[in-house]
């Protein structure tokens, strides 16, 4: 495994990062009828992970790991289960990343960056997680109704108090970042080391503003969905398999139109060509961005049967030409996202 640094700290983290947004699903139901996750295999594609040396892994305190979008019966369920996962290691070995900003409870400040929720929902995660602090605590996504200073200055004091070692945000405007950045200065309060956003080789909305953002600051882009959530795997080209994410999400299935199945067709061919899976093909693809770029990328694989992690840990063996990078581009900018 090749590790890479966690933007401007000295921390080093797996060239790929495990996600808890969508966990293996078990054919069992909870009381409220939603599949519950299919704990053994977590297990089995963690031991693997961890013997092939990833000590990157990412959750939040909304994730429930089976089901979305998540209500408040089965947010934090993601947490919980990693946490106990995690009690066969050493902690150290890990760098756990965790987040904050949804819908929590049903009361006023029950969701939000304001001081009294980020205070409270770093207590309550560190208690799911069953930890005494989190490596990395992203702003989930933007938060309108509170100040920005007031969010940094809350996040410097969860650092401060030895909760969370570093800061980071997800999915916030390029701009914002800077904003942030430019206000944690000023103030001098911890700045972010990493941002994280979606990117795949269908979904290059990154590339214009927030890859330069990164690289002027040193951040790292944590990656999700890479996969495009799923739909860059040949799994969809002959219907929805039974407990996919496509039987669950209505936006990922208002994307299997027969032009996008088309074009995934065409990239799965490619990936033929180059005697490599479609996976492989993808995540192989962030990769060669990131030197072109010259920013560092760790994409987050979100794997629901182990054999998905084991193909996936091959991409990194993956090298792609020039030629290659320009094909599969052009056959994906014909995809609607």
């Amino acid at each position: 495994m090749e590790y890479v640094k966690l933007g401007p700290s000295g921390v080093k983290v797996s060239r790929l990062c495990i996600g808890t947004w969508h966990l293996p699903r078990s054919k069992d139901k909870d009381l409220f009828g939603i599949n519950k996750v299919d704990v053994e295999e977590f297990k089995k594609i963690l031991k693997v992970a961890v013997d092939n040396g990833i000590n990157f892994i990412d959750t939040a305190n909304r994730y429930h790991g089976a089901m979305t979008p998540v209500d408040l019966n089965h947010v934090g369920n993601a947490e919980k289960i990693l946490g106990k996962l995690l009690k066969d290691y050493d902690r150290e070995m890990f760098v756990v990343v965790t987040k904050v900003r949804g819908k929590m409870a049903p009361w006023p400040n029950g969701e939000g960056l304001s001081r009294k929720h980020i205070m409270w929902q770093i207590k309550e995660s560190l208690k799911r997680l069953d930890m005494e602090y989190v490596d990395v605590y992203l702003t989930h996504y933007p938060d309108p109704d509170t100040p920005k200073l007031e969010t940094l200055r809350a996040l410097n004091d969860i650092v401060e108090r030895g909760w969370v070692h570093y800061i980071g945000s997800s999915n916030e405007p390029a701009e914002q970042i800077v904003e942030s950045m430019e206000i944690a200065k000023k103030y001098n309060l911890h700045t972010y080391v990493t941002i994280q956003d979606p990117y795949s080789l269908v979904n290059r909305r990154i590339e214009e503003r927030k890859i330069p953002v990164a690289r002027k600051y040193g951040l790292l882009i944590m990656a999700y969905s890479p996969l495009a959530k799923g739909l860059l795997t040949p799994k969809y080209l002959s219907g929805i398999p039974e407990l996919s994410r496509a039987t669950y999400s209505e936006s990922l299935k208002r994307r299997l139109t027969k032009e996008n199945l088309e074009i995934i067709s065409e990239l799965n061919n490619v990936a033929k060509e180059l005697d490599i899976t479609l996976p492989q093909l993808a995540i192989a693809w962030i990769l060669y961005k990131e030197k072109e770029f010259g920013v560092t990328i760790v994409p987050i694989i979100g794997v629901s049967k182990l054999q998905h992690l084991e193909d996936n840990l091959e991409a990194l063996n993956v090298k792609l030409d020039t030629d290659t990078v320009r094909r599969v581009e052009e056959i994906a900018s014909r995809f609607k996202w």
